[in-house]
């Protein structure tokens, strides 16, 4: 089905063999890294750093961004209501206490960060909507105004706060209260300060991203602002070329977080625009490769699929970001940096998960899913997996929510009921898959993919090898599972068990064969799928998945299970599209 590009898009080629290594090693973060990254923080309240914020207090701001984005219509109209909300978490804003004790990350993130004025911003006038962010805004310099503390100065926070407050200023500083309108210019220079001696210190990815695009917002946004608007761009570079794989792959891997950062570097291209600026090249380069590798992970419903934390984020909400991108390209079908390949053909779409887990630092509820696979028919999600652990509804259990993050979790093999690569308490990733070997191949009848892992070999000395082959009329994904002996890692005498998972999308109808070797799918629209399996016993049993608003749904899961000699096995299956 693949055609070539129009000449001014760009060609993914095709890799005949690579090897990826995760890069920086597989053992989480150390105890001296834990030690150095919270000394830091605890500088941030030492006298010193707070000699360092001192400054000229601007009386004004040079110009008002738009915000290209629409916010969350029932975030905003729980606003209007009272409330701040975030996946079933909220706190009445009268009387809110913003040190917000006992609140989740995510809320607080949602709150420091100031991403409520876009929601508010989107159902309610300036009239309307003045009085409810004032209220919180005043809550908020009150506890954390003059004091620098984490996670509320959390250098990226603080960034995505100064973006916030210059794309909506008619909301926070409509009042006639000059000492409140001071405060408020006082703490966008304060966090300006903050984050330009703290940025290069954010984990890469969308964070460290986020951070400068606050730098340079503030640089373009408060008078006499130009040194540090190119000191910001400086910044904002190696901020790139860290953050960013040359096939336009955030170094997180997580496509929510690959989102997150097309969105900062959109909205910081308004304040651009908004000073009648054009942005560096450099960083307008970077929104180029960001988009198609965005869009290699979407579906044909053309969603997220769910890596990395993230949840299926919907079709309406990839479309306006790239509208607002205004860039114009395809999906990307090998991201050998990233690490997702697409395989798509005649409406069927695979998204295979080919590559090592991100750095254990890099990112907070990492998962183990190597060479996983999610599977669409048309806008049919077929084949999922969990997803979520990081996008997920407050009121699951924490239990739960952890559980989102395991290699079972995922639509791959997984070996003596253990995962691929070890998941920290802490949300980092710890041992386990280091190396992977990918080959692609592409030809007029058929689409394949080979990959193997390392995650099993210190455990039980056996490599996970997946094969994976889309016919080229979509109407067949032929695949095989197997376990390969290496003469590394330990050695068992005796049979080891292993699953391989298929999560079904909550749409899809399972009714299994009577010779326990196959099923029927049905899909919306009464389209059917077959698939069938040898070499392991197949059952149906019970799955979640977690939708775009964090929300979980029932669903159900193919599972094949068996036992594998010290030598090793193989399992082959097979989807057949019948109408």
């Amino acid at each position: 089905m693949s055609t070539a590009p129009p000449d001014d898009l760009p060609v993914d080629g095709i890799d005949e063999g690579k090897r990826l290594i995760r890069v920086g090693g597989d053992t989480g973060l150390s105890l001296a890294e834990r030690l150095a990254e919270r000394f830091h923080r605890l500088t941030w309240r030492t006298p010193l750093h707070g000699l360092r914020l001192r400054g000229k207090h601007p009386l004004k701001l040079i110009t008002v961004a738009d915000d290209p984005f629409a916010g969350d219509p029932p975030r905003g109209r729980a606003l209007l209501d009272g409330h701040i909300s975030l996946r079933g978490e909220r706190r009445a804003i009268e009387g809110l206490d913003a040190t917000l004790p006992g609140a989740s990350r995510a809320f607080a993130d949602h709150v420091h960060g100031f991403g409520w004025l876009r929601d508010l911003s989107t159902v309610a006038p300036r009239t309307q909507g003045a009085p409810i962010a004032e209220a919180i805004t005043r809550a908020w310099l009150g506890a954390h105004g003059e004091t620098v503390s984490d996670p509320a100065w959390r250098p990226d926070l603080t960034a995505r706060r100064i973006l916030a407050w210059v794309a909506h200023a008619p909301l926070i500083l409509s009042s006639a209260d000059l000492v409140y309108r001071s405060s408020v210019l006082h703490a966008i220079a304060r966090g300006a300060r903050h984050v330009e001696r703290t940025a290069d210190k954010v984990p890469a990815g969308a964070p460290r991203i986020a951070a400068w695009a606050g730098v340079i917002a503030a640089g373009l946004i408060i008078p006499g602002g130009d040194p540090r608007r190119v000191f910001g761009e400086a910044g904002m570079v190696r901020a790139l070329t860290a953050s960013v794989s040359d096939d336009g792959g955030t170094v997180m891997r997580s496509p929510a977080g690959q989102l997150d950062a097309l969105m900062t570097l959109v909205a910081l291209r308004a304040v651009y625009a908004a000073r009648r600026m054009e942005m560096p090249a450099q960083i307008e380069m970077a929104i180029g490769k960001l988009v198609p590798a965005l869009l290699g992970v979407a579906h044909g419903d053309r969603g997220l699929s769910s890596w990395q934390g993230g949840g299926p984020i919907s079709g309406e909400t990839i479309d306006a970001v790239i509208a607002a991108s205004d860039i114009r390209t395809r999906p990307l079908r090998q991201a050998r940096g990233w690490g997702y390949q697409r395989l798509a053909n005649a409406g069927t779409v695979l998204i295979v998960d080919a590559a090592p887990p991100p750095v254990g630092q890099l990112i907070d509820g990492g998962c183990a899913s190597t060479l996983a696979f999610e599977m669409s028919d048309g806008a049919n999600r077929l084949v999922v997996n969990c997803g979520g652990a990081r996008a997920a509804n407050a009121q699951l259990p924490p239990a739960l929510t952890e559980g989102l993050r395991t290699t079972a979790a995922h639509s791959t093999l997984t070996l003596g009921d253990s995962n691929s690569t070890a998941l920290q308490a802490d949300g980092t990733l710890g041992r386990g898959v280091r190396e992977v070997e990918l080959a692609r191949a592409e030809t007029d009848t058929v689409s394949r993919i080979e990959a193997s892992h390392d995650g099993y070999v210190r455990r039980y000395g056996l490599t996970h090898r997946r094969q994976i082959a889309l016919g080229a009329d979509g109407r067949d994904v032929r695949g095989e599972d197997s376990l390969l002996a290496t003469g590394k890692g330990r050695r068992r005498s005796g049979p080891l068990g292993f699953a391989i998972r298929f999560h079904l999308a909550p749409s899809v109808e399972v009714s299994p064969t009577a010779d326990g070797q196959a099923a029927l799918l049905r899909l919306p629209g009464n389209i059917l799928w077959q698939f069938r399996c040898k070499g392991g016993a197949l059952s149906v049993e019970e799955s979640l998945w977690i939708d775009g608003d964090g929300r979980p749904h029932p669903t159900e899961q193919l599972v094949v299970t068996g036992e594998t000699p010290p030598g090793g096995t193989s399992v082959s299956w097979w989807f057949h599209r019948s109408r």
